[in-house]
């Protein structure tokens, strides 16, 4: 199966940067779309940046010129960046990635994939 891993995250100061890594392992066949989303408690998992195969990204207003998502298509990874950190940033991070897996001879199948989630925190 595809797992994801993540790493990274941490306590930092507000104004500081943290880089979140999110690798992923077993028998992937394509990935259409990596995406970085966070979660506090009581609230719902909001999407926060998000790496298309084409080369294109996307971000939630709050974190756009702070935070860059950078997709490593030959390791199979994904980073996500995050300068000039708020209060507001604090969050479990989770990393997501929907596209194929290999699942036989000639066969491919859908996947929608979520790591583990790392806690970030920002506060003084």
């Amino acid at each position: 199966q595809v797992q994801l891993v993540e790493s990274g995250g941490g306590s930092v100061q507000p104004g500081g940067s943290l880089r979140l890594l999110c690798e992923a392992s077993g028998p992937i066949y394509m990935i259409n779309r990596w995406g970085w989303y966070r979660q506090t408690p009581g609230k719902q998992r909001e999407l926060v940046a998000v790496a298309g195969s084409g080369g294109t990204t996307n971000y939630v207003d709050s974190v756009k010129g702070r935070f860059t998502i950078s997709r490593d298509d030959a390791k199979n990874t994904v980073t996500l960046q995050m300068n000039s950190l708020e209060p507001e940033d604090t969050a479990v991070y989770y990393c997501n990635l929907v596209g194929w897996m290999i699942s036989g001879p000639n066969r491919q199948r859908n996947i929608d994939v979520w790591g583990q989630g790392t806690q970030v925190t920002v506060s003084s």
